[in-house]
């Protein structure tokens, strides 16, 4: 068991509790950097598939998470990116300035978004946010000029120094970096008065307002930084797919990318990254259940949605922390062996007075 003493002030907001954590976190990094050249160029693909999940997982967990505010349209934000990087490639932007304007042209739709949404909460909230999601696709099945329509459009891929971005390794080091780069990012802004401002508002709007929490600022900006963050990684994934079309952006897309936060672990920039790993391989494990299946069961369509959503119900009901929950739950028991208690985070439902007030 580890006991860390608190010494100063800005210790509560380090990136790093103890040199423990800093010497794991950069085994993992040297381990993913010298990966690509250890495993075959399948898994090197479906690693950085698992990166650009884990990108926009940070989007989704920023607002579900850490503000409280559902949403079941993501996949509208990940094909804007995705759409309006290419466009901007094909006018002849380079790829080191279309994709940061992708990002902005997304978080500014984000925003816009947030602003109707901010008189709305649960169920409400998510059906407004799915009927953006069909708006979308309306529009990305019907702007032929743009999209491509449902013919879809195909992506040029740039290169670095002669090497195309479509070279296996070179992808994966580039969604290595803007992972690394965006999981900082997101650290250093919950670190921040706006990030702990989301986390009021998801524990209680009234006590955040009464705290001097600009309640529509603050829902404005959750919204406009997720956006940015999941239309990052649609253009990246416009990249891995190397062709676009409206298949690709769906509402089962939506549903892969709240599973992937709540099977992570709802409030955790960790579950992210298991979430991610989850859904990534998930789509191969069910191809290989369909062929195990008997014909009758693994050709039943739309298995796939099936399957997600009944994952879904389970982590809510049995594991509501999800999977980085439970390997606290693990930590914690042999970190507190022989005195561990199982009522250790036995769940219960509490209320602030403020909650109470109708």
């Amino acid at each position: 068991m580890r006991f860390v003493l608190a010494t100063r002030y800005s210790q509560d907001v380090d990136l790093f509790r103890h040199n423990g954590q800093r010497f794991w976190y950069a085994l993992l990094a040297l381990a993913a950097v010298a990966a690509p050249w250890v495993v075959s160029d399948f898994h090197v693909g479906e690693l950085a598939t698992v990166f650009i999940w884990a990108v926009a997982g940070i989007g989704l967990m920023l607002l579900v998470g850490y503000t409280g505010l559902v949403s079941l349209g993501h996949a509208a934000f990940l094909a804007i990116g995705a759409y309006a990087h290419v466009a901007l490639m094909n006018l002849g932007v380079p790829f080191i300035l279309s994709l940061p304007l992708a990002v902005l042209i997304t978080a500014a739709i984000g925003a816009l978004v947030g602003i109707p949404a901010l008189r709305m909460t649960g169920v409400y909230l998510a059906v407004a946010t799915l009927a953006f999601e069909r708006i979308v696709a309306y529009a990305v099945e019907h702007w032929t000029p743009v999209t491509g329509g449902l013919r879809g459009i195909s992506v040029p891929q740039p290169e670095f120094f002669g090497v195309g971005l479509y070279e296996p390794r070179l992808f994966y080091y580039v969604c290595f970096v803007v992972l690394a780069l965006g999981m900082l990012a997101a650290l250093n802004l919950l670190r921040s008065p706006t990030g702990r401002a989301l986390v009021a508002v998801r524990d209680s709007e009234i006590s955040a307002e009464s705290m001097g929490v600009h309640l529509a600022r603050t829902k404005t900006i959750a919204f406009g930084v997720s956006a940015a963050f999941t239309g990052l990684a649609g253009a990246l994934f416009a990249h891995k797919f190397g062709y676009l079309a409206p298949e690709a952006f769906t509402v089962q897309t939506s549903i892969q990318l709240l599973l992937l936060v709540v099977v992570g672990g709802l409030g955790s920039l960790h579950g992210v990254v298991f979430g991610a790993v989850f859904v990534a391989y998930l789509p191969l494990v069910i191809a290989l259940l369909r062929e195990a299946l008997p014909s009758s069961v693994g050709q039943i369509p739309g298995l796939e949605i099936g399957v997600f959503g009944a994952i879904l119900v389970l982590f809510l009901v049995f594991e509501p922390l999800g999977i980085y929950g439970r390997w606290l739950k693990v930590r914690a028991w042999f970190d507190e062996f022989p005195l561990y208690r199982k009522a250790t985070f036995k769940r219960q439902k509490s209320y602030l007075r403020t909650e109470r007030v109708h």
